[in-house]
């Protein structure tokens, strides 16, 4: 009778999983490229009287030349200078102005400008971004206010920071050739010591719009826009320079485990396990994603389960993968609870690890890490902010805007197969780093 029921209720979560994958709203788009190479989407939703003009340039850190890193991030406050046209300091008050919002980001694998303004003002949008891409200002005075302002940062965010350079030490050494071992926000003297033209060479060689995809969202007339980007896009010119781009292939496999400890300004103890994974988009990097949520997301998770709640060993745990477009990293990381020892949380931890590689998991936790997964997949498309950017990540990381409707998927047809078999081929001994974040030592 309890075989029956739970065989049941399996049925039930299935079939109420299929029928809201099914009834998920598909978001039409059209897409096209100019003579000069930018790509361009266009997504009309009239839901509210607004609209994203959103660009997105194919440079990141791994981009930068291994001496002068930290150029992409620079960039990505240089870009707000002003340009030919707009005077140093102006831009974001014309946006503020017209009664809108702007913001940017940098990554390992891109550069994204976003400005959300109300809908009459569609053209402001694409004059400044076609000014910004154009002709921005790079000048000396330009470009010492903004080194003072990302070095500063640097200070703030990552070196004066309890557990801030917990990334950046990581990824130095999970990585011993590929560009991914750098820090998106670069080194101080890099970005201090770099000359005016190391910059501008930078910003010819990336800043292109063969090197760009332009995404407008929102309360748009798809041909009047067609028409003011052919106006305001159409006769900037393509690059003349060769991208800079590592290889995919440029890490080696990791063959032996790397154990270190690093010392901080911190009062509480942590462990981080990084274990090398695929990159973004591949097959295998949906179960590791799912393998991550099962261990670590919400307070039923296995590791939270045992690790907080039941033996309160550690005052909080997390499993999450770095989703690259080259293949990265999958980090745990655990804080101890007074008086626990690094090495007895580890050992939970490996302990959950191997139950994964020699366990199925069960119908329900499998049903679980699909409906988690398609609640947050929902969630990440309900604005046209948000959806500018994965439309934009979609094309330009992985050549298929319409994996906004399709990736999905991709995670539902994982099975607990899938899950057993990733967490045996990557999670294992001989391809992680283990990191003890301990107080630095009374001097």
């Amino acid at each position: 009778m309890k075989l029956k029921l739970k065989l049941t209720f399996s049925l039930l979560f299935l079939l109420v999983s299929i029928t809201a994958f099914s009834s998920t709203p598909k978001i039409e788009f059209t897409e096209y490229t100019l003579d000069n190479g930018l790509h361009v989407i266009l997504q009309h939703d009239n839901t509210t009287p607004n609209v994203v003009v959103n660009i997105m340039y194919h440079v990141g850190a791994k981009n930068e030349h291994p001496e002068r890193t930290g150029f992409a991030h620079f960039f990505e406050h240089l870009m707000f200078e002003g340009s030919k046209h707009i005077e140093r300091g102006e831009f974001s008050e014309l946006v503020e102005k017209a009664g809108g919002t702007l913001n940017a980001f940098t990554s390992f694998d891109v550069t994204n400008y976003y400005i959300l303004l109300p809908s009459n003002q569609l053209e402001l949008g694409f004059w400044m971004e076609s000014e910004r891409m154009l002709h921005p200002v790079i000048d000396s005075i330009g470009i010492a206010t903004q080194k003072d302002v990302v070095t500063e940062e640097m200070k703030q965010t990552r070196d004066n920071r309890p557990y801030g350079r917990l990334v950046s030490e990581t990824m130095a050494r999970a990585f011993t050739k590929h560009a991914y071992k750098t820090d998106v926000l670069g080194a101080d003297p890099h970005i201090r010591n770099a000359t005016d033209d190391d910059i501008k060479a930078f910003h010819d060689m990336f800043y292109v719009p063969d090197n760009a995809v332009l995404v407008v969202t929102g309360d748009i007339d798809k041909g009047q826009t067609k028409k003011w980007i052919e106006k305001y896009f159409g006769d900037i010119p393509r690059g003349t320079e060769e991208f800079r781009r590592p290889a995919k292939d440029a890490e080696p496999p990791r063959t032996v485990e790397l154990r270190d400890t690093v010392y901080d300004n911190v009062q509480i103890p942590a462990v981080i396990q990084a274990y090398m994974i695929p990159a973004q988009g591949t097959p295998d990097f949906y179960a590791v994603e799912m393998l991550g949520t099962l261990l670590s997301q919400g307070q039923s998770s296995r590791l939270y389960r045992r690790l907080v709640d039941a033996e309160q060993k550690a005052l909080q745990v997390a499993s999450f993968p770095f989703g690259l477009e080259h293949p990265g990293v999958n980090l745990t990381f655990a804080l101890a609870n007074m008086g626990v020892e690094l090495h007895d949380i580890e050992a939970v931890i490996d302990e959950e690890m191997e139950r994964v590689r020699t366990e199925l998991i069960t119908e329900e936790e499998l049903q679980k890490l699909k409906n988690q997964r398609e609640s947050q997949f929902v969630n990440s498309n309900t604005t046209i902010a948000r959806r500018a950017t994965n439309l934009a990540s979609y094309h330009l990381l992985y050549g298929d805007a319409n994996l906004i409707n399709t990736e999905l998927e991709s995670y539902m047809n994982v099975t607990r197969e899938d899950i057993r078999r990733v967490a045996q081929k990557y999670f294992r001994e001989d391809n992680r780093v283990v990191l003890y974040w301990l107080p630095k030592r009374e001097s």
